[in-house]
């Protein structure tokens, strides 16, 4: 016959244990809560980019953007619709009901510039349109829960 033999767990080590559980776990709500900060702050700095760098000289009418979009052959029409669509994008990023959205939104812009900028610029400056894809589908996937939060909004309003 054989004994089984149940391990006797102290006091000491069932409160030391709850302790390590409450570090791990205020470790972990703390990270949390730092990617969710650096989030926000990328989410800030790209519409600032996107509101004043870009859209801001196309709603301007500024000379290098008349140009280019002279060298496009699309005339100011699409320079002025661009440009509304980058501030309604940098804008967007900034409600949170939106954020998901307005990154996908702006992502698909991107790959649109990037297109431009490799047949009609022949490749000058074509990754910058790539690097800004990067953060705005990391923001498009993080903020993604807000996409149930908009189609109810939505369905209520229809």
């Amino acid at each position: 016959m054989s004994e089984t033999v149940t391990p006797v767990t102290s006091a000491a080590s069932v409160g030391s244990a709850k302790a390590r559980t409450a570090v791990v776990a205020e470790s972990a709500t703390a990270r949390g809560r730092r990617a969710r900060i650096a989030l926000r702050v990328l989410q800030v700095l790209l519409a600032l980019f996107y509101g004043i760098a870009s859209a801001l000289p196309k709603l301007i009418a500024h000379p290098s953007a008349v140009e280019s979009f002279d060298r496009i052959g699309w005339g100011s029409g699409a320079m002025y619709t661009i440009g509304a669509l980058e501030l309604a994008g940098a804008v967007g990023l900034l409600i949170p009901v939106l954020q998901s959205v307005a990154a996908t939104a702006l992502s698909a812009l991107m790959v649109g510039a990037f297109i431009v900028q490799m047949t009609v610029f022949h490749g000058q400056n074509a990754a910058t349109p790539l690097i800004l894809i990067i953060p705005l589908a990391l923001i498009a996937w993080a903020r993604r829960g807000q996409n149930a939060e908009l189609l109810r909004l939505l369905r209520r309003r229809a």
